[in-house]
């Protein structure tokens, strides 16, 4: 098993990386910075004067900013599909907020004397609002601007999730991997932003008025050149876009393994694999990293380029169970292994068409292909026991989790419960190494260089014969953790590099070589 590098030098491998995510954070954190001010202080103003719009216009704020970070990307998602558009979207209206209701406050609570006094020497309403009442207000409207700063320092994190970029790349990469110097090369940096933000706009709230009143001239010419950092690592990227899921930008048979295997070098982004498919149907991505028996393959006419240099190596599903679960309950492996040898790949594609694509209910899909081959049984609503299976965030974790749970149910004195969603794979795994899952359907490739970390002498062994690489980690897992392997469901679900069908035959591009030599010369 390979070591890990701590985190001083995991930051020099990865030092191109993060420059290139923290510049896209910087990008997307001012970006949106910049609109919230043009369309926020204007709004402010504006409910000094009207009142009765006061209510309206801040309760409006007030409630975009109580929607979730994660769900008000996702309803921008349909609107503006994904990238930089929704995440830029969602940002400014979280910062709205914050702008417009110092902008309200800092104008309402100027002196009533000295705004009695201006109006008597004169002044018209616009003059008293550009050379008394805004910089009067000034340090309250530029704490609001401060606020807003914060806020998006921190929520641009979760803009990884739609293949916007920025810092959160290697947070959700290292949630799935349950990597912590992953994680900590996106959060430190995060944090680092955020307080030197912070303590900007607060040595800016602290200068006389004079020097604020010079300062503020120079604060839009700063604001767009800290906007225009987010388009500097794609004007030096490659001339394709490649989006990869969390986990796969860690693994072995991964991103690294693209990298040190075929030396391919492409820009990448972070995107999760509920909408990575559809980003590439949609253009917004040239190449994905799926897995082949996903039903998205099908519906959106993707094409998965050959293996030539074979780092996937097999991928057979199969249940692994807590070898203590097994013995305490010997009734639960024939219950699970009525599912051994059943399904193949076209059939499992199938079942995630239905609900990938067709957004059909796993439960139901479940249900439905155990009801076709006979094995339904009505839930005996057992009391010997529970067994909690688990699931990756996965179309086809959740469909299998189901089946399980269906099949313990039906056949057993057992009450099954699922936790699906789990996420990658370190913490499905954890969580059953823990004791808080007793099973859940895993990988043999993901098994072998994920979890096993076996060597590449004994990988170099071993990938080309699906069989032997089951029996392998079938030995290993019961010696390193007590966990035992049930026979193979049957389908081999291997990792791919996809791209659309027509525009991989437009470049000639069938397999990963292909893609290294497009790349090289474009």
């Amino acid at each position: 098993m390979e070591d890990q590098p701590g985190f001083p030098e995991f930051v020099q491998q990865q030092a191109g990386k993060l420059l290139e995510q923290t510049l896209q954070h910087i990008g997307l954190t001012f970006i949106s910075l910049l609109i919230a001010v043009v369309i926020g202080v204007p709004l402010g103003i504006l409910i000094t004067r009207r009142k009765k719009l006061a209510g309206i216009v801040l309760g409006i704020a007030g409630v975009l900013q109580t929607i979730p970070s994660i769900a008000l990307l996702g309803f921008m998602i349909p609107l503006l599909g994904i990238g930089a558009k929704p995440a830029i979207m969602a940002l400014f209206l979280y910062a709205l907020l914050p702008i417009i209701r110092n902008t309200y406050t800092g104008i309402l609570q100027v002196d009533p004397v000295v705004i009695d006094a201006a109006t008597g020497m004169g002044m018209s309403k616009r003059q008293l609002l550009y050379r008394v009442q805004l910089p009067l207000a000034m340090p309250v409207l530029l704490a609001g601007i401060r606020t807003a700063t914060v806020i998006n320092v921190g929520v641009a994190t979760l803009a990884a999730y739609i293949a916007a970029g920025g810092l959160g790349e290697f947070i959700f990469g290292g949630i799935a991997l349950n990597n912590t110097n992953m994680i900590l090369a996106g959060a430190i940096p995060a944090a680092l932003l955020a307080i030197i933000f912070d303590w900007a706009v607060a040595r800016l709230q602290k200068l006389r008025a004079q020097k604020v009143k010079t300062a503020l001239y120079f604060l839009p010419f700063l604001l767009v050149i800290l906007s225009s950092f987010y388009l500097l690592p794609a004007a030096y990227g490659s001339s394709l876009v490649a989006g990869f899921t969390p986990e796969f930008m860690g693994r072995k048979d991964g991103n690294l393994g693209l990298k040190q295997v075929y030396g391919l070098h492409m820009r990448t982004v972070v995107i999760s694999d509920m909408i990575m498919y559809k980003a590439a149907y949609e253009k917004t991505l040239d190449v994905i990293s799926g897995s082949t028996t996903d039903g998205r393959v099908r519906a959106f006419d993707l094409q998965a380029l050959t293996d030539d240099k074979h780092i996937f190596p097999p991928y057979y599903a199969a249940p692994i169970v807590r070898q203590e679960t097994l013995d305490k309950y010997p009734e639960l492996a024939p219950a699970l292994n009525k599912l051994s040898g059943i399904i193949n790949d076209s059939v499992m594609t199938e079942l995630n068409y239905r609900v990938d694509h067709l957004k059909q209910d796993p439960a139901a899909v479940a249900s439905d292909f155990l009801k076709a081959k006979g094995l339904l049984q009505v839930a005996k609503h057992g009391t010997k026991g529970t067994v909690v299976i688990g699931a990756k965030i996965f179309g086809d974790g959740y469909i299998l989790a189901n089946m399980y749970k269906l099949l313990v149910n039906g056949y057993t004195e057992l009450e099954a419960t699922t936790k699906t969603g789990l996420g990658g794979t370190k913490i499905c795994f954890d969580a059953l190494t823990n004791g808080q899952i007793d099973l859940y359907p895993e990988y043999s490739g993901t098994g072998l260089l994920v979890i096993l970390q076996a060597d590449k002498s004994v990988v170099d062994t071993l990938i080309s014969d699906n069989q032997k690489v089951y029996d392998y980690v079938s030995r290993e897992f019961m010696q390193r953790y007590h966990i035992k392997w049930l026979p193979p469901i049957g389908f081999n679900n291997t990792y791919a590099l996809m791209m659309r069908r027509q525009q991989a035959a437009d470049l000639h591009i069938t397999s990963i070589s292909d893609l290294k030599e497009y790349l090289l010369h474009h």
